[in-house]
């Protein structure tokens, strides 16, 4: 790791704990609630207290005037809902065209166990050499998706956080194994920093609750996005997430000081 990945990853975290929210689903599903005004959603989330966005390259001059002096992350792979198979995540930007964008990190997804493991392999093989000359932190988003394969088994995520680790990515997210105990093993299969995704939008109160299971078992905060950029208010959701992975606080407490309702 070099001097310049350092101080970029300063730039998408606060004292090694990372609240992200990626908004480059308008690939995957389109200008859905939260990504048609994404100006609003970044300045939104941002003064909530996210420490980084991440969207694909194409909207970087919707980033910048929008998140209040917060990281910045380009994604450089993608797929659609409505295409064959959404596990088979093609190329869609470089380390290269990150830097023109202002991107202070790159993220890359794979679907570790998917028919698609081998190429995305030596994708992200090729991203985190590439990214390594230029001091570029490099997100691994690595999920254990495919035939046979629970998403939420610790065995299956603690393999894929590895893998990432493996191939030389600086930060890993990964899927949620639903307590706090099993994604302790997931936590411990690395020496990266482990983030969560948050997957479909729950209630506030869901998704509190996993964020403080992440953060009690070690974890180091999340990547979330639908949870976020979806909500009702994402100010106030930023706030609560980033009230739990920065300031320890309980779900209640965070709640709370969120403005969010206690809802059981």
């Amino acid at each position: 790791m070099t001097v310049g990945t350092d101080a970029r990853l300063d730039r998408i975290g606060t004292d090694g704990s990372y609240v992200i929210v990626p908004m480059d689903h308008g690939i995957t599903i389109g200008a859905v609630q939260g990504l048609k005004d994404i100006e609003s959603t970044i300045d939104g989330v941002t003064s909530g207290g996210a420490d980084a966005v991440l969207t694909q390259k194409g909207i970087a001059p919707r980033v910048h005037d929008n998140k209040n002096g917060k990281g910045y992350i380009v994604h450089l792979n993608g797929s659609t809902t409505i295409g064959p198979d959404e596990n088979d995540k093609r190329m869609t930007g470089t380390v290269e065209e990150a830097i023109r964008a202002g991107a202070d990190a790159v993220s890359f997804h794979i679907n570790v166990g998917s028919d698609h493991e081998p190429d995305q392999l030596t994708q992200l093989s090729e991203v985190t050499e590439k990214a390594d000359r230029f001091g570029m932190p490099v997100l691994a988003m690595a999920y254990a998706r495919g035939p046979g394969v629970d998403p939420e088994d610790p065995e299956a995520l603690g393999h894929a956080v590895r893998l990432a680790e493996e191939l030389g990515a600086d930060i890993v997210k990964t899927g949620y194994s639903g307590d706090a105990d099993s994604f302790q093993h997931v936590v411990e299969s690395t020496r990266l920093p482990v983030v969560i995704a948050g997957g479909s939008k729950g209630s506030d109160r869901e998704t509190i609750e996993m964020v403080r299971g992440v953060m009690d078992a070690g974890g180091a905060g999340v990547s979330m996005g639908r949870s976020i950029f979806q909500h009702e208010d994402p100010e106030a959701i930023a706030r609560a997430v980033a009230g739990v992975v920065h300031d320890d606080l309980s779900t209640e407490d965070a709640l709370a000081e969120a403005g969010l309702a206690l809802e059981a």
